[in-house]
């Protein structure tokens, strides 16, 4: 069996800050960014959660190298800290898992907030470590309230407003499944685009049965028109979905088929004399590596 070498000593070393050094500049102005204060309030609230990255001591000056944390460090030091939690890096390379990972996604966040709650961390104490409005906490507490299971299985891994959820909420779940098929196929969950959605829902889709407020500057001609194309593109968009695997399986053999038609020379010869443009657009869909946007 392989053995597998750990990139990092897996227990955090407590490590004085003064000999942590970084290893690069921190771009001016930082301290004053809303991430910063969001981190300052957190480790001031609650300490530090995740440690630095930093590389093994130099045995001649006794200092690390910080390898990820310089937002972190830096709010550590205007705090006033004397040392901080590590984890120590076991090779020379400036890899960190968290250069590895994606941003924390809405609802994941939802859950961890829940969980905190749960445990008996108050939504006041939340705000001040997060640096936001209670209200704020609260409205990512009740995030997933009327949403149905399906919308949200759709969302997990999306970043969006909590807004977003307030439009969506308004919806019977057949509905709120189509609208987030519909945000998700076109990579546009903004709240903009929900509460177009949700004015283009027909009355008897919606939990209350009442068309909401008109769209600032929309006319009722125009958001006729909008139902109407609202309908066709959910139609198109479920045509599409039937056929999506067999249009993926005609595309991979038609591109393997043209690879072995374009290893004949005397072919390419010929196309590129007498057909240019057609064997130009052959040799764009080789270069093709993925069917993803």
């Amino acid at each position: 069996m392989t053995s597998v070498t750990l990139g990092f000593v897996p227990e955090p070393l407590s490590v004085p800050v003064i000999c942590i050094l970084p290893s690069r500049k921190t771009p001016a102005g930082v301290a004053n960014t809303r991430k910063f204060k969001q981190i300052r309030s957190s480790i001031e609230e609650i300490g530090l959660i995740e440690p630095l990255s930093v590389t093994a001591v130099d045995q001649q000056s006794g200092h690390h190298m910080l390898l990820d944390g310089h937002i972190r460090l830096m709010a550590l030091r205007e705090l006033g800290f004397v040392e901080a939690a590590c984890l120590v890096a076991t090779d020379d390379e400036a890899y960190t898992y968290n250069n590895r990972i994606n941003r924390l996604a809405t609802i994941q966040e939802h859950y961890m907030i829940r969980r905190a709650i749960d445990r008996g961390v108050t939504p006041e104490r939340l705000a001040r470590a997060l640096s936001v409005d209670v209200s704020q906490i609260m409205k990512k507490v009740n995030l997933l309230d009327g949403i149905c299971p399906e919308a949200v299985e759709l969302l997990k891994e999306r970043q969006f407003s909590p807004e977003v959820a307030r439009a969506i909420r308004k919806m019977k779940p057949t509905r709120q499944v189509e609208c987030v098929e519909l945000m998700v196929a076109a990579n546009n969950i903004t709240v903009a685009y929900a509460e177009a959605l949700l004015v283009a829902t027909p009355a008897g889709r919606l939990t209350n049965g009442k068309k909401p407020g008109k769209l600032s500057g929309v006319s009722p001609e125009q958001m006729a028109r909008m139902e109407r194309e609202m309908g066709n593109l959910q139609e198109q968009y479920k045509l599409v979905e039937q056929t999506y695997g067999e249009d993926v399986l005609n595309l991979v053999l038609a591109r393997g088929y043209l690879a072995k038609l374009l290893e004949n020379e005397s072919l390419v010869k010929y196309l590129s004399q007498r057909q240019p443009d057609l064997l130009r657009e052959f040799e764009a869909i080789l270069e093709i590596t993925s069917l993803d946007p």
